[in-house]
């Protein structure tokens, strides 16, 4: 069984909102082996609705619609599928009470626009709604299943695990799908691809999908089976094979951030870490303590984006960054060690650069960044040239900044 979603609310169509709810219907369609083929998002017109919905009964086996069934005038979802369907909407008494009761349980009055919400169509079944009043709706049309849920993600994510799960379960036919992401970083996506595909170009199953994300590329691998197992299994002998054009580059293959990499080596290792920060102003110590449990390796940092504070803070001399500037791989160096020292850390690390969009030169474009690791082996300094602009360039002075600390404490 194919699915498709169409999201209804002319809202979900400008810069402020975002469709989350066919994220976790996808998420839960998935688990049961159903594909999602179409998304579609449609504002508040009837006729826009109608055309979507007439396109989804040609081409899927199930539709879910999601919001358009409050009480306003602008929620049309009810009426614009029974006259798709060519049914006509009654008034429901037992959808009916239940409004009444869920209303009277706040001390309000049955208002004469909320009888809307007790409408159903013609040989419809109703879902219950135990965070709303807007029932769910459930119909079967021509081989079709078509699901009218409510817009609010409380009300639609309880409805839909209660009463549809369980339905959608018994005419999923058995089919399974499960993934798997493998995380890249250090190369750009052209060669990821061109090293995975000599190996995924022989599958049609899993199915191979490669993103460009910020600071990493990922590779979609996507199994179906008639159960997880078989999935599961399908997954491992291409995912073993990617890994092995891959190696040293993935950094995950259960779906962790590269800090959380990062946090797990340093506590196997039982190494600590501190940071001295400057074009980056603080996003790296931001990125390593996102997670509960980082006070066991990372002991703190300091952003040093002024000269005096770089001297101040992480003991880089003056005259050194007066010689080289504070751009540049001495006082990187510098930085990193220092920090090292006053902090009595395993590792210390640095960044400075110029993050723009002004301050470059010719010599010292706007991009350019030293990142620096120092620990009881010696210090490591490298030299990169970000493209893009000032978000850009300090989430790539991160994420490389991790990648070398991953790769440092991975060889302990």
């Amino acid at each position: 069984m194919d699915a498709e979603i169409i999201a209804v609310g002319s809202e979900l169509l400008t810069p402020f909102y975002l469709d989350t709810n066919s994220l976790f219907l996808t998420d839960r369609l998935n688990a049961l082996g159903i594909e999602v083929r179409f998304k579609t998002v449609v504002g508040d017109r009837a006729e826009d609705l109608g055309a979507v919905l007439r396109q989804g009964l040609l081409r899927s086996g199930l539709i879910i619609l999601t919001g358009g069934l409050g009480p306003t005038e602008d929620d049309l979802t009810r009426q614009a599928v029974a006259e798709v369907l060519g049914r006509s909407l009654h008034e429901d008494p037992e959808v009916r009470r239940k409004i009444e009761e869920r209303l009277a349980r706040f001390g309000r009055p049955m208002a004469e626009n909320n009888l809307r919400q007790a409408m159903l169509p013609e040989g419809a079944a109703w879902l219950e709604n135990k965070h709303g009043t807007a029932p769910g709706i459930w119909i079967e049309h021509d081989h079709v299943l078509v699901v009218l849920l409510p817009g609010p993600p409380g009300e639609l994510e309880a409805m839909f695990d209660a009463f549809c799960m369980p339905r959608l379960a018994q005419v999923s036919q058995g089919q399974r799908i499960r993934t798997r992401v493998y995380k890249v970083v250090g190369l750009p996506e052209s060669e990821v691809d061109k090293r995975a595909a000599a190996v995924y170009k022989a599958y049609t199953n899993p199915a191979t999908t490669i993103l460009a994300k910020p600071g990493a590329i990922e590779i979609h691998l996507r199994a179906h089976a008639p159960s997880e197992e078989q999935a599961d299994a399908l997954l491992a002998e291409l995912g073993d094979q990617i890994e092995l054009a891959l190696g040293e580059y993935i950094f995950s293959a259960r779906g962790e951030s590269l800090e959380e990499v990062v946090g797990m080596y340093l506590v196997m290792r039982q190494k600590t870490l501190a940071v001295a920060e400057s074009c980056s102003g603080g996003l790296l110590a931001e990125r390593l303590t996102q997670k509960p449990g980082a006070s066991d390796y990372f002991l703190g940092g300091a952003i040093c984006y002024s000269n005096l504070l770089k001297t101040r803070l992480a003991g880089v001399p003056a005259p050194l960054i007066e010689e080289h500037g504070a751009v540049s791989r001495p006082v990187a160096q510098a930085m990193a060690e220092g920090i090292r020292a006053r902090s009595g850390a395993s590792i210390g690390v640095s960044t400075t650069g110029i993050a723009g969009p002004t301050g470059g030169t010719e010599k010292k474009p706007v991009g350019l960044v030293f990142i620096a690791l120092a620990d009881e082996r010696g210090t490591q300094v490298r030299e990169f040239r970000f493209p893009g602009n000032r978000e850009r360039v300090r989430l790539w002075s991160t994420q490389m900044a991790l990648e070398m600390i991953r790769r440092r404490i991975r060889d302990y």
